[in-house]
């Protein structure tokens, strides 16, 4: 039987929480360990939304599946634990508490879908305390195509049984909005994180969003 419910997709980064500045920290921070030369802040932000062996990849120019590239995606999973982890409630951006309240008080099926390993994906969701609102977490190593590949999105559609007709996706960089075109779903695009409101109407987003309480808006009002 098929779902009711709208269902919410969300990305992580630069949408949930404000990681950036914390994620070039552990990037450089992992560069040190491995006595590599120190990247721009800007440079790394880049990266965000990347697969982790694609961010270092580009980053490193090296192709993916080298030894530097492997022990650098080790070494900056322990960083996040380190850095990020401890910090994960004070980098939820404004209104996000209280706006995904809302939506789950309201009947919707909220869901992640990120480029974020689910190791460190769970543990950020679990360390902010909202792991809760979320019915379905899928993640880079759990996709055979990650972002902006449809195919973390048409499993969370399957997991819920819903049609593409009843989902929206939320997220702040052109790999989001992308997933949700590839998948054939209405997207929100936030600008308050990694990629500016210019990028993200090459992708096509049906609506931009300045803030989350605007993101949760246009929930209510889309379906209503």
């Amino acid at each position: 039987m098929k779902h009711s419910s709208p269902v919410i997709m969300f990305d992580l980064d630069g949408t949930l929480f404000d990681t950036a500045q914390a994620i070039a920290t552990a990037f450089n921070a992992t560069f040190a360990s491995k006595q590599l030369p120190a990247k721009e802040s800007k440079d790394i932000c880049d990266t965000i939304g990347l697969p982790l062996e694609k961010a270092f990849s580009h980053l490193l120019n090296q192709p993916e599946h080298t030894p530097i590239v492997e022990e650098c995606v080790t070494e900056y999973q322990r960083q996040f634990r380190e850095v990020i982890l401890p910090i994960a409630k004070q980098l939820l951006f404004p209104g996000v508490l209280d706006g995904l309240s809302h939506l789950k008080n309201h009947q919707f099926k909220l869901a992640v879908t990120t480029n974020k390993f689910s190791r460190s994906a769970n543990a950020l969701l679990a360390a902010a305390g909202i792991a809760g609102f979320f019915d379905v977490v899928v993640c880079a190593d759990e996709v055979e195509e990650k972002k902006p590949a449809p195919e973390s999105g048409q499993k969370i559609l399957d997991h819920f049984q819903a049609s593409k007709e009843q989902a929206l996706m939320v997220g702040d960089t052109t790999h989001d909005i992308f997933m949700a075109n590839n998948l054939g779903c209405k997207a929100i695009a936030v600008n308050y994180g990694i990629h500016s409101e210019t990028e993200l109407n090459k992708a096509g987003p049906t609506w931009m969003a300045a803030d989350f309480r605007s993101v949760v808006d246009i929930c209510d009002r889309h379906f209503s």
